[in-house]
């Protein structure tokens, strides 16, 4: 007769390195200020996967295939750009996917491949000649903070980490790839009009 089989051992827990600590919240600006901000951006910024896009990767064997924009998100930068506002992407991978919507749009400045969003936006808005009050950004993640931090007005998406919101003056009610860009349009928009 066989003796029994015994269960198998109960995998060992590894132990995860403390996280580091969140960024502290950037001081809010009252609903006045936001608007008069608002009213004098130039540049806005954007990041692409989680504020173009929905955040998720598609890929197949010869690696990704396809990135999903929101129609929307259209409409409200090309109505933004019909009043001066110039629009960057800044982001920290490379698609074709991006540069055709970007041409799509009308926007010149496509930066990808980018570890370092601050410094390259900092680089950008010394070329242009916009002041850091003047410029905006729509960020969703930890790297996209140090650039939410130094610039006039920064938004983050509904789903966006919480460096992200940390870092933020603004949050979306809309998710990433789901109107969040155009949310952040209407509003420059609405503060320009007033």
């Amino acid at each position: 007769m066989t003796p029994p089989r015994r269960p198998p051992p109960a995998p060992r827990r590894r132990r995860l390195a403390p996280a580091a600590p969140a960024l502290p919240p950037r001081p809010r600006l009252g609903a006045r200020a936001r608007d008069l901000v608002a009213a004098g951006i130039r540049l806005l910024v954007l990041d692409v996967d989680g504020v173009l896009t929905d955040g998720r990767l598609h890929y197949d064997e010869r690696g990704e295939r396809l990135k999903v924009f929101h129609v929307r998100d259209g409409h409200g930068i090309r109505a933004l750009a019909r009043q001066g506002v110039a629009f960057a992407i800044i982001s920290g991978r490379r698609s074709r996917a991006v540069v055709r919507r970007a041409r799509d749009l009308g926007i010149a400045h496509v930066l990808q491949g980018i570890d370092d969003k601050r410094g390259a936006f900092e680089r950008l808005r010394a070329r242009l000649g916009v002041p850091h009050a003047q410029c905006a950004c729509v960020g969703d993640d930890t790297p996209d903070a140090p650039l939410m931090r130094c610039v006039g007005l920064a938004f983050a998406v509904a789903d966006a980490h919480d460096d992200a919101l940390a870092a933020a003056d603004v949050v979306t009610s809309a998710r990433g790839g789901q109107g969040a860009v155009r949310e952040a349009c209407d509003l420059l928009l609405a503060a320009r009009s007033r």
